[in-house]
């Protein structure tokens, strides 16, 4: 397996690739960065207004985010930028702890998944389940989508109305159902309409951006009465600003449940999307070096003014299929979406709140998963449906922390109990009839007993050592543990209390064919002393005819 390098993918390209072939390709990853500069425009504006801030501080997540993890980045094509998977996270930050808040849970983020990088621990995300992916992506899909039908049918609250759970969403939306906005409904469905239609008439210009221009036409044009951008945000355009808020060390332990959430979701998100990538250009990402750049990029989003950030699985496809194969892609996108920023972000007050309401319901649906989420509870064991519909409850009604612990804790428990229920330990039972094929089988002196176990032995099944019993006669008991791949502390314990069992007894331990690491273990606990080393013995024939050995010196001493 090629060992990851904490080295940028893009100095790599460099290094490793003929001139010829960067003059060939450069001109593909300006022309693919345009096309995805395009896509993530109405993006980064609508999850930006989705996440509780300005409209432009996602422009600024794109442009300093998207930079630096592109130029820093492990993966040939990854874009990154605000997505939809920190929306509510966001919100609920902004809205309790104001941006200084933010500021301070992303920073102590991006220090994490920095560390992480440089422990090179990026792949152990792959040991977070299928089932609890799925459960909270779900989760956070419904999250915004209750979190938009307030502006798709233009509603209006009262002042003071508080809406930053999922659970006070759903109570002012019943409580406010009769002030629904028809003008903004018919804008809404509208726009939903093209998002839906527009793929079938042209793949090449994303329908996010032909429903910003229709909506934003169709108010003036008929005199509706909907709310738009800039009726309740005062647009800023001009170029990000490096800020320091007033942080202090109770803001920071205040928000750090909050930074490991961040972190956790980033790391998650951005390697599921490499990933993703990997598999449309036939590449391979460097996930630590993946996961500095996003540490180091969301610590310069917030920075700039702008919010967590990580790699996007749609904006990465529509690189790669556009042609982008270098990280210039990736730069050239948050060149373009600056240029945007300074020049064209006056005339994001006119797109109707109905508009972006619809393109988050469409990333809500895109990421929702449904049809995997569906066949999960059609054909995984109870166990794991019931991970994957607690993790996603959770999502909605508590929060992301607390649906992946209670959910990696669910499948810890079960992942041990499948583990023990492997394992087995069973005494040897010969016997020979005229159907058998059997035709030798090892003959054992009546005196020796052997045990075999099969499977790790951990805490979670060390009570089936008890099930261990010799007979009267029995004066040499053999374990045979060529099937036992690890032992853990407790494991270890059951052996000892074993070897104390025999020696009550009068019967001789015997152990055969002990694994390395078992045998490590047990070394380090003094145990092979202990027993003698000379009763650790190589393979079964070899653990039989020592017990023999043994048992017949006693005879004739006898």
């Amino acid at each position: 397996m090629q060992r990851d390098k904490i080295k940028p993918i893009l100095f790599s390209i460099i290094k490793h690739s003929s001139k010829e072939e960067l003059r060939r390709q450069i001109p593909k990853d300006i022309v693919s960065g345009v096309v995805v500069a395009v896509v993530a425009l109405p993006l980064s504006i609508a999850l930006a207004i989705a996440s509780g801030v300005g409209p432009e501080q996602g422009l600024y997540t794109a442009i300093v985010a998207g930079f630096l993890i592109a130029f820093l980045g492990g993966s040939r094509v990854q874009i990154s930028g605000p997505t939809a998977a920190f929306a509510t996270i966001v919100a609920g930050i902004v809205a309790t702890d104001d941006m200084e808040g933010l500021v301070a849970a992303t920073i102590i983020a991006g220090v994490m998944l920095v560390l992480m990088g440089l422990l090179k621990l990026g792949t152990l995300i792959r040991f977070v389940p299928y089932t609890i992916t799925t459960g909270f992506t779900a989760g956070i899909a419904v999250t915004i989508l209750v979190g938009q039908i307030k502006d798709l049918l233009g509603l209006t609250y009262p002042a003071g109305t508080a809406t930053i759970d999922t659970t006070d969403k759903l109570g002012a939306l019943a409580a406010n159902i009769s002030t629904v906005n028809w003008q903004a409904v018919l804008v809404g469905v509208v726009c939903l309409a093209i998002l839906m239609l527009w793929p079938k008439v042209s793949k090449r210009i994303p329908g996010s951006l032909v429903a910003v221009i229709v909506g934003a036409a169709m108010v003036p044009a008929f005199g509706l009465q909907v709310n738009t951008i800039g009726d309740l945000y005062i647009i800023e355009a001009g170029l990000p600003t490096l800020q320091f808020p007033q942080l202090s060390l109770d803001l920071f332990r205040d928000e750090f449940a909050n930074g490991i959430t961040i972190a956790i979701l980033a790391a998650i998100e951005s390697l599921l999307s490499c990933v993703v990538a990997d598999s449309m250009i036939s590449g391979h990402h460097r996930c630590n070096m993946e996961l500095v750049a996003q540490g180091v990029g969301n610590m310069g989003s917030v920075l700039f003014g702008g919010i967590p950030a990580t790699g996007a699985i749609a904006r990465t496809a529509a690189n790669v299929k556009s042609g982008g194969r270098t990280p210039i892609a990736g730069m050239v996108h948050a060149a373009v979406l600056l240029l945007v920023l300074v020049f064209l972000m006056p005339y994001a007050a006119l797109i109707p709140m109905p508009t972006i309401a619809a393109i988050l319901l469409q990333v809500a649906y895109n990421m929702s998963g449904w049809r995997n989420f569906a066949h999960l509870c059609a054909t995984a064991s109870r166990g794991a449906v019931a991970t994957l519909l607690l993790t996603f409850t959770l999502t909605i009604v508590f929060d992301l922390v607390t649906a992946i612990a209670v959910g990696m804790l669910i499948t810890v428990v079960l992942f041990m109990k499948m583990v023990s229920e492997e394992t087995e330990v069973k005494g040897w039972t010969y016997f020979c009839d005229k159907d058998s094929e059997v035709t030798h089988l090892r003959e054992l002196p009546r005196s020796v007993r052997v045990y075999e176990i099969n499977g790790p032995m951990f805490f979670g099944m060390t009570d089936r050592i008890s099930d261990i019993s010799v007979k009267d006669f029995t004066k040499y008991l053999i374990i045979r543990m060529r099937g036992v791949p690890s032992l853990d502390a407790t494991g270890m314990n059951a052996l000892e209390n074993l070897y104390e069992y025999c020696a009550e007894n009068g019967v001789q331990l015997i152990f055969s064919h002990a694994n390395e690491q078992p045998m490590r273990t047990m070394r380090r606990a003094g145990f092979v002393d202990l027993v003698g080393e000379e009763r650790f013995r190589p393979n079964i024939d070899d653990a039989i005819a020592y017990a023999r050995t043994q048992f017949e010196q006693e005879e004739k001493a006898a």
